[in-house]
Parts: C-alpha cells; sequence; structure tokens
C-alpha cells in the first residue's frame, strides 16, 4: 500500500485514514499538526520558557547552524538554506525547525521584491 501524500511504501496495518486519505505516519502527524509560523500562543510559550530558563543554550544544533547562515548570508531564500545544510534536513523538516526559531523570535521571513528570504529576526 502506498502513501496518497508522499507515496511511500505503508506496512499492511500502519496506515492512516484522514479526511479519505491514505495516510502513512509522517504525512498524517503533518495533516494534524500543520506547521504555523505566525502563531502567538507559540511565541508567548516559547519566550515564557526562555526567560525561565535563564537564557540557557536552548537551541539544537541545527537550529544554531540555520542562524549561523541566515547570520552570514544577511538573509536566504529557503530553498538555498536547504542546499547549504548539505542534505541534512528535508524541506518538511527545515519548516518546522523554520518555525521554532520564529516562535523564539530568532529568524523571520522577509519580502525582497518577488522573493520571501529568511533572515535573523
Amino acid at each position: 500500500m502506498k502513501c496518497d501524500r508522499c507515496h511511500t511504501t505503508i506496512e499492511p496495518g500502519e496506515e492512516k485514514e484522514h479526511l479519505g486519505q491514505t495516510l502513512c505516519e509522517d504525512c498524517y502527524m503533518d495533516a494534524l499538526s500543520p506547521v504555523r509560523t505566525c502563531d502567538p500562543w507559540a511565541v508567548y510559550s516559547a519566550k515564557s520558557f526562555e526567560k525561565h530558563s535563564g537564557g540557557a543554550g536552548t537551541l539544537t544544533p541545527i537550529q544554531s547552524e540555520i542562524l549561523s547562515i541566515l547570520k552570514e548570508t544577511g538573509g536566504i531564500e529557503p530553498s538555498a538554506l536547504l542546499r547549504k545544510l548539505g542534505g541534512k534536513l528535508t524541506s518538511k523538516e527545515l519548516e518546522r525547525e523554520f518555525s521554532t526559531l520564529r516562535h523564539m523570535e530568532k529568524a523571520r521571513g522577509e519580502k525582497r521584491g518577488d522573493r520571501v528570504v529568511w533572515r535573523l529576526w
């Protein structure tokens, strides 16, 4: 059996049904919990956590690398950032990492002409 979204093979009994689609577990989780970069409650929670943890290192190594690239480039399109990361993340994983950084007010999106770039906050 194949996932209706990503077309990967699903083991029998592992398939999930959602809105008439047969999905693998990853696509099912994405359908139930889509990435939301603009989420005021998530921003509040991230800032509160940072405040109560004393601002201690709350970034993962990949998040630190993303911020380093954003600093180095002054802003970069998501597809170019994905290439600079050298295959460490999928497009979906990068979106989730960026969303987290956005909630922490470390990075944000910006329109430059007809392009959208991600840059430091």
